[in-house]
């Protein structure tokens, strides 16, 4: 028969009276609790370190950027709120160890840029009817993008310049950019969002009729 390994008998044993800390048997059956509380080192092994271990770094789960990643949408409740599942984890630390300063400027227009620039990765405009005067080139059809006597009331509107990607990723940003409009902007307030992609890389994509065109391709 194998011979048992000799274990040293658990540090529990020093909270007992005198009379279990002479038993042998004592000694062996509390080095179960001990691995679990106090996280014994042995050849035993445990999946999980030891709750006093877990409760001295408990300050490391809120932080948003030591806490494990399974915990990511545990802290955003924390700040109430709820995260996309299709962003990444480090999109997830970067929103949340930001997000009080993003509730001190809810509302604004600096606001709402910042947010759209860190979770669609693109570049983004946000201009208010009131500013979209008569501009050659870029806002210069009336009746659509510029008035006589200045835009609509509590209007803007939404430029966001992105990298070319597949149809699937563009539908996904697009579906981003208007969630975090649709939450930030004030309620009384209506806008048009453009999203715009480069149509010509040289070297990626650079065949006219093929796999680009002239210009920039929009959707509005």
């Amino acid at each position: 028969m194998a011979s048992k390994i000799a274990r040293t008998p658990s540090l529990l044993l020093e909270y007992l009276p005198a009379i279990y800390q002479e038993d042998p048997f004592v000694g062996q059956f509390l080095s179960a609790f001990e691995k679990i509380i106090l996280g014994r080192e042995d050849d035993v092994a445990f999946p999980h370190k030891g709750v006093e271990a877990t409760i001295d770094g408990l300050a490391a789960f809120f932080d948003p950027k030591e806490t494990p990643e399974e915990f990511l949408p545990w802290l955003a409740k924390w700040t109430a709120l709820s995260l996309r599942a299709d962003l990444t984890p480090t999109k997830q630390r970067h929103f949340l160890e930001k997000i009080i300063q993003f509730y001190r400027w809810r509302g604004t227009k600096k606001n709402l840029q910042d947010l759209l620039e860190l979770f669609t990765m693109g570049v983004p405009e946000v201009i208010e009817a009131g500013a979209a005067d008569m501009q050659i080139g870029v806002y210069s059809t009336l009746g659509k993008d510029t008035y006589i006597g200045g835009g609509p009331q509590h209007f803007f509107y939404v430029n966001i310049s992105l990298p070319r990607a597949d149809p699937e990723v563009q539908l996904r940003q697009r579906e981003i950019a208007k969630a975090i409009i649709e939450l930030e902007k004030p309620a009384h307030t209506f806008y048009e969002l453009t999203v715009k992609y480069p149509s010509m890389q040289i070297g990626k994509h650079s065949t006219v009729g093929v796999d680009t065109i002239l210009g920039v391709v929009e959707s509005s």
